[in-house]
């Protein structure tokens, strides 16, 4: 009796441990089901909501958005509609930003900027090729003959690129009466223009055009005669037609135009030393031209080897003519020589840029040199501080006494730049 009642025992605790152990097994697998449907829902909505997009943030290489910042701070994006998937990006994006800001590799309005550059080049829609599969006609429709006449619109690309730069500087000087040193009070302004409209068919030829505009004005108490007179006065024009020989060797016609817009004087001195077409000077030149593009085009410009050059001045006042190298009583002179020109620009950061200008002819006999260079440093998108360097050598006009042939000019100031 004892030992069936043990038996009856053992026999319902094993079914029990059973039934225990299939429970515990249907519940895991529940489970699994559960959460194999969750991620399926989850992927069938950020299919049916076109999030996918929203991942590449995540995976591009890591840039500065700052939008991301501002949900951190505010626990708003935007207008305030971000979803819980943008919240968690944002919140990765954020941890980042705190642990590896080494990482960082650019930002968004570099990025805008890019597309911005390549979308004023592009006129043309970028179409994907897309393979089409044929399709039944359904009963109730007619399909059309498959040589049905087809529309076709070409677009031309658009080769042609527009930019400038402006500036205008102030500069101001004060003096007390009992300065130990003396001097004038002034102020001046520089006003500069560069307007650029170049043609790049991206095969073989190059048309560039820049044309500069500069004029300086000062305004100094000490000066009885003139109210106003120029500090800087230009006015030039190069051209140049390039045909393709190397990667970055071309074939050049340049045509180079120089003048200045209004009189000039010096101070308590009626004499008028320039004037507009006194002097004039357009140059043609024969060479090859080299681009350059280095540092990730932080350094760009062209160089310019001419040893066939054509120069012709004029001066239109006939009492200046000796003063510009021209023989007494005549209008103009023509000459025959070579020329060499160097145009470069250096960005090392985003404040600061150098740009400079070497301009070279000699006729063998004569010899002409001008070095132009301006340091910028911006301290806000227009606010920016330029310094003006400009040494010139030039053999062929009139020697002042007791003066060489080498000139210089130099000049600081501060005011407003935009570039576009």
């Amino acid at each position: 009796m004892t030992k069936k009642l043990v038996c009856i025992v053992m026999t319902m605790f094993v079914t029990l441990s059973v039934n225990a152990q299939l429970q515990h097994y249907m519940d895991s697998l529940s489970i699994c089901k559960a959460r194999i449907d969750s991620l399926q829902r989850s992927l069938d909505s950020l299919r049916s909501s076109k999030a996918n997009g929203k991942f590449f943030r995540l995976f591009a290489p890591i840039t500065y958005y700052p939008d991301v910042v501002e949900y951190t701070m505010t626990g708003k994006q935007g207008n305030g509609n971000a979803s819980d998937l943008d919240n968690t990006i944002n919140n990765v994006l954020m941890q980042n930003y705190l642990k590896h800001p080494e990482l960082i590799e650019t930002t968004a309005c570099k990025l805008h900027k890019v597309a911005s550059s390549a979308e004023s080049t592009l006129t043309a829609p970028v179409q994907r090729k897309v393979e089409v599969a044929q399709e039944e006609t359904p009963a109730n429709e007619v399909a059309l003959p498959s040589d049905s006449p087809v529309r076709l619109e070409i677009f031309k690309p658009n080769f042609w690129k527009f930019s400038g730069d402006y500036n205008l500087q102030f500069m101001q000087n004060h003096f007390s009466k009992n300065w130990y040193k003396s001097g004038d009070d002034n102020l001046s302004a520089v006003a500069n223009v560069i307007l650029r409209y170049n043609y790049n068919n991206q095969q073989k030829i190059k048309f560039d055009n820049q044309l500069e505009m500069k004029v300086g004005i000062q305004n100094s108490p000490s000066d009885t005669i003139h109210t106003f007179k120029t500090t800087s006065d230009l006015l030039r024009y190069t051209g140049k037609l390039g045909l393709q020989a190397t990667k970055k060797w071309y074939y050049t016609f340049q045509v180079l135009a120089t003048s200045q817009f209004v009189r000039g004087y010096k101070s308590n001195d009626p004499t008028v030393y320039s004037d507009f077409f006194s002097p004039f000077e357009l140059n043609f030149s024969v060479g090859m031209d080299y681009n350059i593009d280095a540092f990730k085009k932080k350094l760009v410009g062209s160089l310019h080897i001419a040893p066939l050059a054509h120069n012709f001045k004029h001066v239109s006042r006939l009492d200046l003519a000796t003063r510009y190298g021209l023989p007494e009583g005549h209008h103009g002179m023509n000459d025959w020589g070579s020329q060499f020109t160097a145009n470069i620009t250096w960005t090392p950061t985003d404040k600061i840029k150098w740009g400079t200008r070497l301009y070279a002819y000699t006729t063998y006999s004569r010899a002409v040199v001008e070095w132009e260079n301006t340091f910028s440093f911006a301290f806000s998108r227009y606010i920016s501080a330029q310094v003006f360097l400009y040494p010139r050598f030039d053999d062929g006009v009139q020697k002042m006494e007791n003066h060489s042939y080498w000139q210089f000019k130099e000049y600081l100031s501060l005011g407003f730049s935009y570039s576009m």
